[in-house]
């Protein structure tokens, strides 16, 4: 599981991992952006529902993989209770994961985000979003499920490092 409140650089970690190792990545703006260009963007809460559907549809895929199939998730998280992942993760099968955890200081993730602002899918929250991922930077925390690997996403990742932990993680 690649872990992080937005803007933490998640995605491009997860990319590296993808094509290092051959993994399909399951990101849930990926699943999500589809349903906004046929739904709408609608306001924050439906941002929100539609997430909550993104995030199950993920685990039902991996629920359906063949057995032994390793996936790369790339989400944040901690945007749904902790017993809503655990309850997925129980129907989908999957009994260990390793999370690599991305972040940042707070005031670059907000500038990383408001920069991003106009690439963004229009779904997506928008500069109005910027106090409220401050907030959420400044508590975000790793799951603490299994075995962790930080990312300071200020530095440049080492690639060697990661590959070497998601290797003896996976045996």
């Amino acid at each position: 599981m690649v872990n992080g409140v937005p803007a933490t650089g998640k995605s491009s970690v997860a990319r590296f991992v993808a094509d290092a190792r051959g993994w399909p990545i399951l990101a849930l703006d990926s699943v999500k952006e589809p349903f906004f260009d046929h739904l709408g963007v609608g306001d924050r809460e439906f941002n929100r529902k539609l997430g909550r559907a993104s995030y199950q549809a993920i685990w039902s895929i991996v629920r359906d993989a063949p057995d032994g199939m390793i996936f790369i998730v790339d989400a944040w998280f901690g945007f749904q209770p902790r017993d809503v992942l655990e309850a997925h993760l129980v129907r989908a099968g999957v009994g260990s994961t390793a999370e690599v955890w991305c972040h940042a200081p707070p005031e670059i993730l907000v500038e990383r985000y408001r920069q991003r602002l106009d690439m963004r899918h229009a779904g997506h929250p928008g500069e109005a979003f910027l106090p409220e991922l401050d907030a959420l930077a400044r508590r975000a925390e790793p799951l603490q499920r299994g075995p962790i690997f930080d990312v300071d996403t200020t530095q440049p990742l080492d690639h060697e490092r990661l590959l070497g932990w998601i290797d003896e993680v996976v045996g």
